[in-house]
């Protein structure tokens, strides 16, 4: 008989109980002293055999598994090296800016703005109704 279930408790327990109830039907019919019926003795055969399927599987589960064994990896060519690039030429330096900077400072800006407002006094006008 191939066992194919993952687990044996249930057929172990099912069984049980059909091994129960020819034992009861045999003592109901024909008394407690009398022999084993054909079924009876087969289904105890089963339940013995179920148990120790049972117990060989549980000692199987206890031993190491077999591991497979590391792939070999294989060694790749290296890469030819790259040619090395030209030298660039030296770019020129910069040249050095003014003390101040290209923006002017507020101080300057408040002399340039007075300045503006003096030379608008001194200006000749012109009246806008004179023609």
């Amino acid at each position: 008989m191939t066992i194919r279930t993952a687990s044996l408790s249930k057929q172990i327990k099912k069984n049980g109980a059909r091994l129960h109830q020819a034992m009861a039907s045999r003592a109901h019919s024909q008394g407690s002293k009398a022999a084993a019926l054909d079924t009876e003795t087969a289904l105890r055969a089963e339940r013995d055999e179920l148990k120790k399927a049972q117990a060989d599987r549980r000692a199987a589960a206890l031993l190491p598994k077999a591991k497979p064994e590391p792939v070999a990896k294989v060694a790749k060519a290296p890469k030819a090296p790259k040619a090395p690039k030209a030298a660039k030429e030296p770019k020129a330096p910069k040249e050095a800016k003014g003390a101040k900077g290209a923006k002017p400072s507020r101080a300057d800006k408040l002399v340039k703005k007075a300045e503006n407002a003096e030379a608008a006094k001194k200006a000749d006008r012109k009246s806008a109704t004179k023609k």
